[in-house]
């Protein structure tokens, strides 16, 4: 239909210069907006979740299955284990048993599985000794230990867990570790630890750059994230 209005435009010679030049654009308009109507996320960059009249997969469909594991699905479950961190003798208490004479014979074992959240402060102490000349020699401190007081490397590594894999925020992470472990931790500081982790990974980020273009196949992936109420676009290229 915009093809035939448009070969009678260009046909009509009653119309004055600018009537047809109005009406060009006026033409011109409607493509831009019928093609921009017709993109989608096979013919252009928008994401999928933004199709119009998209298909969607039913939810709470009817199943014929039973809830929980399936005939031969194998499971997982707690094994108990030969030398456990902590065991508590519970010895039975005599005044409830009839009278009598009573010897040990053994035990019944029960292992609970737990965690224990806490702070751990290591302090080191460098030696000094002094020779009759008053001089003065000092331990060495590991590599690591730079400062009189300072993070430990198991608050980095689990700070960046937090904050990089589980994607917690940074004020729900300083929270985390204010009530669970009685350690503050700032949002600059949680910076720094990512930071530092991202300079230490720059030899593993070009191992992997280089094996992903040397592969025979890569798979792609984008997904649509909101910084500061503007939309930005996370790309991930995979083997």
């Amino acid at each position: 239909m915009l093809d035939e209005a448009d070969a009678l435009l260009k046909t009509e010679k009653d119309l004055s210069p600018a009537v047809k030049a109005m009406m060009t654009m006026l033409l011109l308009v409607v493509r831009l907006l019928l093609n921009r109507l017709g993109l989608n996320s096979e013919n252009s960059s928008t994401p999928p979740s933004q199709d119009l009249n998209r298909k969607r997969g039913r939810k709470g469909a009817k199943t014929t299955k039973k809830p929980g594991g399936q005939v031969g699905h194998v499971g997982t479950c707690l094994e108990p284990v030969e030398n456990p961190d902590r065991v508590e003798e519970i010895p039975v208490d005599q005044s409830q048993l009839p009278p009598g004479n009573y010897c040990v014979v053994g035990y019944e074992a029960r292992q609970v599985f737990d965690i224990e959240i806490n702070r751990v402060v290591t302090e080191y102490r460098a030696q000094i000794l002094e020779d009759e000349f008053k001089k003065r020699y000092i331990a060495q401190f590991p590599k690591h230990v730079t400062s009189n007081v300072q993070y430990g490397l198991q608050v980095k590594a689990h700070a960046v867990y937090m904050s990089q894999y589980q994607l917690l925020p940074y004020d729900r992470v300083c929270d985390y570790f204010a009530q669970q472990m009685q350690l503050p931790l700032s949002a600059g500081t949680l910076f720094n630890f990512n930071k530092n982790a991202y300079k230490l990974l720059e030899r593993f980020e070009t191992i992997a750059k280089k094996n992903l273009i040397n592969g025979s196949v890569l798979n792609a992936d984008e997904t649509g994230i909101n910084i500061n109420k503007k939309k930005y676009w996370l790309r991930t290229i995979c083997a």
